[in-house]
């Protein structure tokens, strides 16, 4: 679906029902007719007025294909770093596989070439950096809470992971509430949803809560900065034997001016490196 910000819901428009699940996504630098995107089984490339993909990196090895990881997880959360690295956090599906901490985090190089940073996983959400670029803030959702790593930007490793912000003990927000998707302020200061908390924190350098936004629906998502005003997206969610929203407003996109920009995103720059998206000869997707 694609939605232009300045014309509001009237302009929403589906591109095409996908036949895979895509989780998050990237503008690539110097290709304005397509995005990259972490999805069921690696990375893929979609095109923006037609929708149609390919894939471009499998992130599973030969044994864990073997072992039908790929069928058995997908893509989450992700993002791209200020050298243009890809990251994308794999979970279980839940639509396929029981719940699972085998997941992982891969980064995608510029130059294609596969790593990963990070494994026994269980909901990865959130990758963000801080203002100097020496930090990286990851959530693994179960575990109520946002780790920091140090960061070097030039090769993209990680290291001393330790907590960054943890779920107030007293339950505030609610016994489900975990912190979901995050961004990150011009002033350095961080912008988490808490899925099944009915709110968005606004959390200082120091790892403490400044702010809240009460949101109406408890399964926010993930927040994200257009200017000055934090876009908020929302799960579907379902409950009871009919399977319907969890509440009202489930599944919206909310904005509320916050009064502050947020950090600059960046874009995969793996160029022509991605053209084709052949595997064994063959274009994989469509």
């Amino acid at each position: 679906m694609r939605v232009d910000l300045n014309a509001g819901p009237s302009s929403l428009k589906t591109i095409k029902d996908y036949d895979i699940s895509i989780s998050c996504t990237a503008d690539i630098e110097g290709n304005d007719r397509e995005f990259i995107f972490g999805g069921k089984y690696g990375y893929g490339i979609a095109n923006k007025e037609t929708g149609e993909y390919r894939w471009v990196k499998k992130v599973w090895s030969e044994d864990e294909v073997k072992a039908n990881k790929h069928e058995k997880f997908r893509g989450n959360d992700g993002a791209v770093d200020s050298h243009g690295r890809f990251w994308v956090g794999f979970m279980f599906d839940p639509m396929v596989s029981d719940w699972s901490s085998e997941g992982a985090e891969f980064r995608l190089n510029p130059d294609m070439s596969l790593d990963r940073p990070m494994s026994n996983i269980t909901i990865p959400n959130g990758t963000t950096w801080n203002k100097k670029d020496d930090t990286l803030f990851f959530a693994d959702s179960p575990e109520k809470t946002i780790y920091q790593f140090d960061f070097d930007a030039a090769t993209g490793a990680i290291s001393n992971k330790r907590p960054f912000f943890v779920m107030p003990e007293d339950n505030r927000y609610g016994k489900d509430a975990v912190p979901d998707g995050h961004c990150i302020d011009e002033e350095g200061y961080m912008w988490t949803a808490l899925h099944g908390g009915w709110h968005v924190l606004r959390i200082s350098p120091q790892g403490e809560i400044v702010a809240e936004i009460k949101v109406p629906t408890s399964q926010p998502t993930c927040p994200c900065f257009a200017g000055e005003d934090l876009f908020i997206t929302s799960a579907g969610g379902t409950s009871g034997e009919n399977g319907g929203p969890v509440d009202e407003f489930a599944g919206s996109c909310f904005k509320i001016n916050v009064g502050v920009r947020g950090l600059k995103r960046f874009k995969f720059k793996g160029g022509e490196n991605i053209e084709g998206g052949k595997v064994n000869g063959q274009v994989v997707g469509e």
